[in-house]
């Protein structure tokens, strides 16, 4: 006889090892990018869209992908996605370094983003299949903890691996893979479909506005907010989503059925999801750029700063699970959004100090909010899926997700470029510098997460290194702000999850007309 509780844990590590290659890749790129530029002579352009094209896809297709793993079965979907991302890292790992190598590498690393976006809705899926909602908070707090979690594990990944070869960083995907699906084989979770027509228009449409407008806004900062390429690009995305939205409305099988929007619990979640978002992601950059700059550490040490945030993420997505279980989504929410909001405001003060000693509590803490959020929110609104269709609503808060962040990372990247180049050519031109050098040092240290700040400083000489020193607390200055604005944005997030999300356990609200 079949021990139900272990094929439950089974199907739950096989899940987590499925989606651990896409939450890595988010991250892990970026510290090998001035490796790539030197052994494949890339463009600035290139360099800039091996990250982006994996994200563009991604955010793209997000709402597709979720779709098509309810038609087509979900434990089929996340044994494709897994199989795909493999084959497509292990090609991006075999780029040739002669004149094709940037196109190749670009070329795969959207079809890692595309695969991603059909591997991720079916495993959530699959997670939230196997367990009766009673069980699903502290499931999902698992599953969100840990996925959360392994975002850090990319910068840190990548600075040990890049020190052998930069092909590694997706060689590593290649063993995590194999051990999914055979994991995935054994478990075997019920390979449950709903097959229904797919609305061809409305994937087309859905795909092309979130493209056009993650464009835009990945763009901004390299074409500028003033560019009529940026707004052409984020316009035409709104328009097109909003005439995916009012064909969807018209759709008797739609693509996503957007009347669940009708209930408040489930645009409460998104809310929070998206405004969450703006935060969580851009957090890697920012955090990233302070270590590695401000406290002078590198790019591995970076990555075990992140990993103190994490911390806090991962010990409290369990505590949320529990709260969502005994007391639904609620009571966790709102309480992770007032933590996190508290925490980012703490750690910014903190923040032109430079002293990590004094503020990775801080920094914890506002992680431990996060953890308490993420899981409760995306378990409450994936478990209102009507008819079962985890999938489809599993790419609908992953698409406002991608968006949220997408956004924040182009709005706070704007400012924190203006604040911080500023700040540094007042600095420097005080010393004797010409503008356009010291604007040329503000650059980069913001580029690539700021690695690139190191590199240009021993290229420059002695001089530059003084310098760089100098305007350390420049870029501390400018983080401060950054974080404050964080902490804004987490304070919004509680009152709208304090006003619009409704009270009572899942399994009292769901299916009660109150989804």
């Amino acid at each position: 006889m079949t021990d139900t509780g272990s094929v439950k844990r089974l199907t739950l590590v096989a899940m987590i090892f499925a989606v651990a290659m896409m939450f890595i890749d988010q991250t892990i790129v970026a510290l090998a990018v001035p490796d790539l530029e030197r052994e494949l002579s890339l463009s600035e352009t290139g360099a800039q869209w091996i990250v982006n094209g994996y994200l563009l896809a991604l955010a793209a297709l997000f709402a597709l992908g979720g779709k098509l793993a309810d038609v087509l079965g979900h434990r089929r979907t996340v044994l494709a996605g897994v199989i795909g991302f493999a084959t497509f890292s292990a090609l991006c790992g075999a780029t040739p370094t002669s004149g094709i190598g940037e196109a190749w590498i670009i070329f795969f690393r959207v079809l890692q983003g595309a695969s991603a976006a059909l591997l991720f809705p079916a495993a959530l899926a699959i997670v939230i299949s196997a367990f009766p909602i009673g069980e699903r908070g502290r499931a999902l707090a698992v599953f969100f903890g840990i996925t959360g979690a392994l975002t850090a594990v990319g910068p840190l990944a990548g600075g040990y691996l890049t020190e052998w070869t930069w092909r590694a960083i997706f060689w590593i995907n290649i063993p995590v893979a194999i051990i999914a699906v055979v994991l995935t084989l054994r478990a075997n979770p019920a390979e449950e479909r709903n097959p229904t027509r797919i609305d061809v228009r409305g994937g087309v449409l859905v795909s092309l506005g979130m493209a056009l407008a993650v464009l835009g806004l990945q763009q901004a900062g390299t074409w500028g907010w003033t560019d009529a390429k940026t707004w052409l690009c984020i316009a035409g995305g709104l328009v097109v989503l909003a005439i995916f939205a009012v064909t969807q409305l018209r759709e008797d099988d739609p693509l996503i059925d957007l009347r669940i929007f009708a209930g408040r619990a489930f645009t409460a979640d998104n809310v929070v999801l998206f405004l969450m978002s703006a935060v969580f992601i851009p957090l890697f950059f920012f955090a990233s750029v302070y270590a590695q700059v401000s406290l002078g550490e590198s790019a591995s040490e970076a990555g075990l700063f992140l990993l103190v945030f994490f911390g806090g993420f991962a010990t409290a997505a369990q505590w949320g699970g529990r709260i969502l279980d005994a007391r639904g989504a609620r009571p966790a929410v709102v309480l992770g959004c007032a933590v996190s909001a508290v925490g980012f405001y703490l750690w910014a003060n903190a923040l032109p100090d430079r002293d990590f000693s004094t503020q990775w509590y801080w920094l914890a803490l506002a992680g431990a909010g996060m953890g308490l959020v993420l899981g409760p929110a995306s378990t409450d609104a994936v478990s209102r899926a009507p008819d079962r269709s985890y999938g489809e609503v599993t790419g609908v808060t992953q698409t406002v997700r991608n968006f949220g962040s997408s956004l924040g990372l182009a709005i706070m990247g704007s400012i924190f470029l203006t604040q911080n180049v500023s700040r540094v050519e007042d600095t420097l031109t005080s010393k004797g510098l010409p503008v356009e050098q010291a604007d040329k040092i503000a650059h980069a240290m913001t580029a690539s997460g700021g690695g690139n700040a190191g590199a240009f400083t021993e290229k420059a000489g002695p001089a530059a290194k003084a310098i760089y020193e100098a305007v350390q607390l420049d870029v501390a200055e400018s983080t401060r702000t950054i974080v404050l604005i964080m902490a804004g944005i987490m304070a919004v997030s509680f009152v709208a999850a304090l006003l619009l999300l409704p009270g009572g356990k899942l399994a009292d609200t769901v299916g009660g007309g109150d989804v």
